[in-house]
């Protein structure tokens, strides 16, 4: 066995530790991507069991979920055939007797196990027939020298293989004990010195072994605060820096000129006055564009609230200046209303506007990408096929991405290639409103405005919960609203029959709301269709000449029927918070009062309840992203934890952990205006662990 001495202590393989060898390094790595002894320290519980206290065997009940007792075993015997056997093990303390049972490894432990010896005993207590029992419990001799009696201990997650190859959460406690001993001395700490003692954090090694081994909860509490604190620290700190190191590096086409196309649009061709909330997003992304650096804005807004007049007014500034402008967007529903709503805008000016979709003939792709390498085109609207090789700009300028969490940020950082001189001025928009904790943290690099303020004149939504046996009573509503000249949308959260799920389908839905409404025209419309067929049915909605679209989430964002006023949601408990709000704003677009029905099964889930008493609640959709962070976590939010673009966070949760977020952004701003390079001496440390963090990032990082 090579010496460890060889290796950095953190750097060593694990399979040089004492008890792990080959094998169980093999499946270490392969089941949690354990390779080194700093991934091994760094491997944290997910809960720990209270061994402080050992009950007597009589103080057992059945509320109890884990305990811990002390006797002698009295009896081992195994029973059953050979295909069906047990091991039985009797306890006996000055109180009572306690049965052990196991049904598996039933050799292993008939083997380690003997009457006559004294040993404490932990697991989950369950009665029957009069007398208290454990099913696998933990087993240790009270003179054991790795004793988990009188003190919290650790519990981590393993794999079913790993649990077969006697490699559960007691074993792997057991090599982290042994690989904190071998680090001892050799973590190095991350935080400057002054930062440690003004807020009387844990140093850093001390906190790591008190996440594994604490001396008890004041101790536990105070390792998560300083290794939590450290995650969102260095996360905020990345994300400044890199957005301050654009800012002073990063050249971009300056936008001076504002003229006729911006002007003309602005002062005569919007049907509405725009908001104060669109005029300051305006004057900041003005400001951006005639900086000399190249912007890099996200742009968010609620339901309803502008963006994509901002966007276009954006796009008129990059013609106005002589360069060309365009906007992805996720899905060809989607594209087609931008083109269509950006062709009418711009209707009389002097300016060439071309769609480019996946469903097109090669002969018309091709037409559209010569035109648009000859600067023949102003304004490309288009899907993420914009980033394909054989698309070429003569001089892109400003290139806008919409419903930006749709697209991957490779994806994203293809549009930076897209002029050969200077990189494009990036847009991003979001309809999806972000938690303004994870904005913070997330989105450090960008510059953020937002549009917190709806158009003048719009209802708020009515939001209504009813369940299946209120049905009768929801179409009868439906059905007084198309009485009155209105249209209704109805969602269906699948697109085909499923076996293992009961939610009716769209096309089972298509032929239960066409019998329920034998005197109005039901469309539908699925990702399945072709993009022909899509198109036509949702021409025949917006023209009126179908009142009811059924249809499935394809519509969420993109599709504007003033006159529609009710959105009923099928089984809404199986959609999350942040489509429900999408959906809701398909509707009150108009003048009239509109209606969000959200329906359910007669029994729903306590975390499904909250989601729909939340949307009946508000339609501030910076508030529901709040919620759903609440309920969800940030890990399974939409967007926020793309392939490749995890936030990295071992302990810290956005969602727990507002006060920390808001702790550090006060404090990575506050170091950084006193020394933004990192230079003084007591930020040493600061400089060598963002260096090293930051070697090998990629630049698209920027754009994400």
């Amino acid at each position: 066995m090579s010496d460890l001495s060889q290796y950095g202590i953190l750097k060593t393989p694990v399979k040089f530790l004492k008890g792990v060898g080959e094998r169980r390094a093999l499946l270490l790595e392969k089941e949690l991507g354990i390779g080194t002894v700093g991934e091994l320290i760094e491997y944290y519980p997910f809960r720990y069991n209270d061994r402080t206290k050992i009950y007597n065997i009589s103080e057992l009940n059945s509320e109890m979920s884990f305990v811990q007792v002390r006797g002698v075993i009295q009896a081992v015997e195994a029973e059953g055939t050979k295909y069906k056997r047990r091991l039985k093990a009797y306890l006996r303390d000055d109180t009572g007797v306690i049965e052990l049972v196991w049904f598996n490894s039933i050799d292993y432990y008939k083997n380690r196990i003997h009457s006559g010896e004294r040993y404490t005993v932990f697991g989950k207590p369950n009665s029957f027939g009069g007398m208290f029992s454990i099913t696998h419990p933990e087993m240790e001799s009270p003179d054991t020298d790795r004793s988990a009696v009188g003190m919290f201990f650790p519990v981590y997650h393993t794999s079913e293989k790993m649990k077969r190859q006697h490699l559960g959460s007691r074993e792997l406690s057991d090599i982290v004990r042994t690989a904190l001993e071998k680090a001892r001395g050799a973590v190095p700490e991350t935080l400057p010195a002054y930062i440690i003692e003004q807020y009387d954090m844990l140093p850093r090694e001390e906190a790591i072994r008190a996440m594994h081994f604490p001396a008890g909860a004041r101790e536990l509490e105070r390792a998560k605060l300083r290794l939590k604190t450290e995650e969102l620290f260095y996360l905020r700190l990345k994300m400044r820096v890199m957005h301050d190191r654009r800012q002073s590096t990063s050249p971009g086409f300056r936008f001076d000129r504002v003229g006729e196309h911006f002007n003309k649009l602005y002062r005569e061709g919007l049907p509405f006055e725009l908001t104060n909330a669109q005029k300051k997003v305006l004057r900041e992304i003005h400001a951006d564009l005639q900086s000399g650096h190249q912007m890099n804005r996200l742009l968010q807004g609620d339901v309803g609230s502008g963006k994509t007049a901002v966007a276009v007014l954006c796009m008129l500034l990059a013609t106005d200046n002589g360069m060309q402008a365009c906007i992805m967007a996720p899905t060809e529903i989607l594209a087609r209303q931008h083109y269509l709503s950006i062709s009418k805008m711009l209707e009389g000016q002097n300016l060439s506007i071309a769609l480019l979709t996946g469903s097109m003939t090669k002969k018309e792709k091709g037409g559209i990408a010569a035109r648009l390498e000859s600067g023949e085109i102003d304004l490309l609207v288009g899907t993420h096929i914009i980033i394909q090789d054989y698309v070429k700009f003569r001089r892109l300028g400003l290139a806008v991405i919409d419903e930006q969490h749709r697209f991957g940020v490779y994806q994203r950082s293809v549009l930076w290639d897209k002029n050969a001189h200077l990189s494009p001025h990036i847009l991003i928009m979001s309809a999806t409103p972000i938690p303004r904790t994870l904005a913070l943290t997330m989105y450090g690099d960008l510059d953020v405005s937002i549009l917190d303020e709806l158009p003048p004149g719009r209802t708020p939504i009515s939001t209504i919960h009813a369940y299946e046996k209120d049905r009768s009573e929801v179409h009868f509503f439906i059905l007084s609203e198309l009485r009155k000249g209105h249209q209704a949308y109805i969602v269906y959260p699948l697109i085909e029959e499923s076996e293992r799920l009961d939610y009716r389908s769209v096309e089972e839905g298509f032929e239960l709301v066409s019998q329920a409404f034998p005197a109005h025209r039901v469309g539908m419309v699925h990702g399945k269709l072709s993009a022909d067929e899509k198109e036509r049915v949702m021409d025949s909605f917006e023209k009126g000449e179908t009142n009811i679209l059924v249809a499935t989430t394809v519509i969420e964002v993109g599709v504007n029927v003033p006159n529609a006023s009710v959105m009923l949601i099928e089984s809404s408990e199986r959609f999350g918070l942040s489509q429900l709000h999408q959906l809701r704003g398909r509707v009150g677009r108009g003048a009239a009062q509109s209606y969000c029905i959200l329906m359910t099964g007669n029994k729903v889930s306590e975390t499904s309840l909250k989601r729909i008493q939340t949307m009946c609640e508000s339609t501030d959709g910076f508030y529901i992203a709040e919620q759903d962070l609440k309920l969800r976590g940030y890990g399974d939010m939409e967007g926020t934890a793309q392939s490749g673009e995890g936030l990295g966070l071992k302990l810290a949760s956005l969602s727990e952990d507002a006060q920390i977020v808001h702790f550090v952004v006060h404090l990575t701003d506050r170091i950084l205006s006193e020394d933004p390079s990192l230079s003084l001496p007591k930020n040493a440390i600061l400089r060598n662990c963002l260096s090293e963090m930051m070697v090998g990032e990629k630049d698209w990082i920027q754009i994400s």
